[in-house]
């Protein structure tokens, strides 16, 4: 479900993209030192914003490094790691940890069983140091699972749930700043789960899997596209909102960037690759018009 919160590079200034891929790599490493080299599976880009935005926020100084990446090998990388890195790569973790578990649940994947087995002496380190927000997302999974059995039909509710469990993830500490950022995680997980129900849209059609846009396009499926995009825009509309409320000067403009831009390159991405298919059936059904007039 995770992975559509990152940056636009392309309008990004080079020195605050360097400044994110060293939070990145630093969320990476702190990952690695927890759980070894599995740890680093579990990486997203979802994560590394909430490590930017409680830098930003918090006014975090970052302790500096620079390593040889697997993944880079001919040059070193510049390895930003504060309380907010620790923090973000905890919750990677349970976030994907539960997210093996479902895929065990859903596919019968015993590779993810397996993986996630590894991952229950770090899930219990983390409970105990940050219950209240464990507790989030395992009452998340259970009311998910919940709705996707009895087929919830309320795009809002359903959306809702992911947007409960990501504002406590949001919500670093009870201070008066929780609020605010429970409010701006509440909207991107909304946001989150509209982009994956969208992204998943046609495959979980083709195979009558659970997908509360499919309700909806039974409806007015001509307006599908039209409409999740506006519920897309809203989502973002209050994140940004909540963002702006917030006293965020340090990377203000990497998490811009993100919340005005980033985040609609996966949808763009999406609508090309839509465009591309809708032309390439289209050209498939001329040539077979022409082969008909031939025949005739």
């Amino acid at each position: 479900m995770f992975g559509y919160i990152n940056i636009n590079q392309q309008i990004l200034a080079e020195e605050s993209r360097k400044a994110y891929q060293a939070y990145y790599c630093g969320l990476c490493r702190r990952l690695k030192q927890n759980c070894g080299t599995r740890g680093q599976m579990l990486l997203n880009y979802d994560m590394t914003f909430l490590v930017v935005l409680l830098t930003g926020l918090y006014e975090l100084a970052h302790e500096e490094t620079r390593i040889t990446c697997a993944l880079h090998p001919t040059r070193k990388q510049t390895v930003w790691i504060n309380d907010a890195t620790d923090y973000a790569a905890d919750m990677n973790l349970i976030l994907a940890y539960h997210n093996l578990i479902d895929d065990w649940k859903d596919e019968r994947a015993y590779t993810k069983k397996a993986f996630a087995r590894m991952l229950e002496g770090d899930y219990a380190r983390v409970m105990e140091r940050y219950p209240r927000q464990v507790r989030a997302v395992e009452e998340f999974m259970r009311r998910t699972e919940e709705s996707e059995r009895r087929r919830e039909t309320n795009l809002d509710a359903a959306a809702g749930l992911t947007g409960e469990m990501l504002g406590e993830v949001f919500c670093w500490r009870e201070d008066e700043w929780a609020e605010e950022l429970r409010t701006l995680g509440f909207y991107m997980g909304k946001f989150i789960y509209i982009m994956d129900a969208y992204e998943d849209y046609d495959a979980d059609l083709q195979k009558r899997g659970y997908n509360p846009l499919t309700f909806i396009a039974n409806e007015r499926e001509e307006d599908l596209d039209t409409l999740c995009r506006l519920l897309l825009t809203s989502m973002m509309s209050e994140c940004a909102k909540s963002f702006e409320r917030l006293p965020v000067l340090l990377h203000a403009d990497i998490l811009r960037n993100i919340l005005y831009s980033g985040v609609w390159t996966k949808y763009e991405y999406l609508q090309l690759r839509k465009r591309r298919a809708e032309e390439k059936n289209s050209g498939r059904k001329k040539k077979t018009s022409r082969q008909r007039g031939r025949s005739i």
